[in-house]
């Protein structure tokens, strides 16, 4: 973080409440983390500057919307030189059903998590990638049955100050 603003109690109740509800309005913020609504605006556009907000953005309900599965995939790769890493890494990231890419210590390399329409194009997906020689040695896929609890984010306060 060398380089960045240091966060204040404000800027971290900025960020949990933001986290919470981005589409708050500034007024509605400004009351919530007790500030004027012009220095919270500036505040949040340096934070946005800072990079500590990336985006805003809306969760959808995917059950609402199409039948589709979850499937976490374990992979190792064939070998494990710095270049195994870069051209496997570069080459995940063209397929648009991959949500999460996880490089990891352990049994295996990385853990994957993919949402697919069904377990037939899920293995259309992995054929694909293993007839591109992206170094795949193994994989093993975990279908989520379902879905017992999911967090939309971390809490900001617990992570930074131990939610004093």
């Amino acid at each position: 973080m060398k380089g960045m603003p240091k966060l204040d109690r404000i800027d971290i109740n900025i960020l949990a409440q933001l986290q919470q509800n981005s589409q708050m309005t500034n007024m509605a913020l400004a009351d919530a983390v007790n500030l004027s609504p012009s220095p919270c605006l500036a505040r949040v556009k340096r934070l946005e500057k800072a990079g500590y907000i990336v985006n805003y953005h809306a969760k959808l309900n995917l059950a609402k919307l199409a039948e589709h599965i979850v499937v976490f995939t374990e992979v190792t790769l064939e070998d494990h030189r710095l270049h195994d890493f870069v051209r496997f890494e570069a080459a995940i990231k063209n397929y648009p059903q991959l949500q999460e890419c996880h490089l990891i210590s352990g049994g295996y390399d990385y853990l994957l998590k993919f949402i697919t329409r069904n377990v037939v194009q899920y293995q259309q997906l992995m054929e694909n990638m293993l007839s591109r020689n992206i170094g795949i040695a193994k994989y093993f896929s975990y279908i989520v049955v379902k879905t017992v609890y999911e967090r939309d984010s971390v809490s900001i306060k617990e992570l930074l100050d131990g939610g004093d």
